[in-house]
């Protein structure tokens, strides 16, 4: 890791103090983890976006706890030193506080989370406060819940008229007096990102929620160009890893077809006497009756 300490929640609440942004990204394996332990970014989200981007689901719903943890832990043994934040699944804490503590309780004991992140608004206060009771670290995702998306008639902006904004405002108060540690704010309008994060002393992690934010959480494969087509307005491409793979995928084509790869330098050779041994012992073979 680049500043050589561990990234904690006093970290994320110092840099909201002192007006320093914070950069989150998700991840889903270790090999890519190990990347981002070497840059300054802050903290990890393994998101039930992975049920999308590398399961080919249409919706973030199907993905399993279970699932869900194992890749977690294998963030976390590629990026020991972040923030990370380990995402509830759809059905892993809406049923039941008790559930939800005990699939919360995995993320933290199982894969070495620091806090986990669940979609909520002050219908599952409750639920947040008995989490916090069992000494779980919540983020509590507001504004657009893609869990809830059939509720709330699909993946729209929230909060665009001042009833739904106060609304909102008024959720995260109330999740902050459950026990809530950080917030993430989804799909929002800029100004009520800026009044949402002024009116709380807790870090605010945006997703298309405008500049005003503590700090931004993008998709690794949205901001990298993995997947082809136009990315969301509210992403900016850092790279074109689509077009970068294609052309390496078709020069692997083009290589095996004129034999160019592999040679004799890309291979392992027996040791000239032990190839001899082997000849006579075949020919041998071929003698007897």
């Amino acid at each position: 890791m680049v500043s050589g300490s561990k990234i904690t929640l006093q970290t994320l609440l110092s840099r909201k103090r002192e007006g320093c942004k914070i950069p989150v990204v998700t991840c889903y394996d270790y090999t890519t983890a190990r990347l981002i332990e070497e840059t300054e970014i802050d903290a990890v989200l393994v998101g039930d976006t992975y049920g999308e981007v590398c399961l080919g689901h249409s919706t973030t719903l199907p993905v399993a706890v279970g699932h869900l943890v194992t890749i977690t832990q294998a963030v976390r043994r590629g990026a020991p030193g972040k923030f990370l934040i380990g995402d509830m699944p759809y059905l892993s804490y809406q049923v039941s506080s008790e559930e939800a503590i005990r699939n919360a309780g995995r993320f933290m004991a199982q894969a070495g989370c620091d806090c986990v992140k669940v979609e909520v608004d002050r219908r599952l206060a409750d639920t947040v406060a008995a989490m916090s009771r069992a000494t779980i670290p919540v983020m509590a995702h507001l504004g657009l819940k893609p869990q809830s998306f059939h509720q709330q008639g699909g993946y729209r902006c929230q909060g665009k008229t001042a009833k739904q904004a106060l609304a909102i405002i008024e959720d995260a108060k109330i999740l902050e007096d459950a026990g809530a540690v950080a917030f993430l704010l989804e799909g929002v309008p800029t100004e009520v990102a800026r009044i949402f994060t002024e009116r709380t002393t807790l870090p605010v992690i945006g997703c298309a929620a405008g500049p005003h934010c503590d700090g931004t959480v993008v998709v690794l494969h949205d901001m990298l160009g993995y997947t082809a087509g136009h990315p969301p307005r509210s992403i900016k491409r850092y790279a074109e890893l689509h077009r970068v793979l294609l052309e390496a995928f078709q020069e692997y084509v083009g290589d095996i077809a004129a034999e160019r790869f592999p040679r004799e330098s890309n291979s392992v050779s027996m040791p000239k006497d032990e190839y001899e041994r082997l000849n006579a012992m075949l020919a041998e073979r071929n003698e007897s009756p």
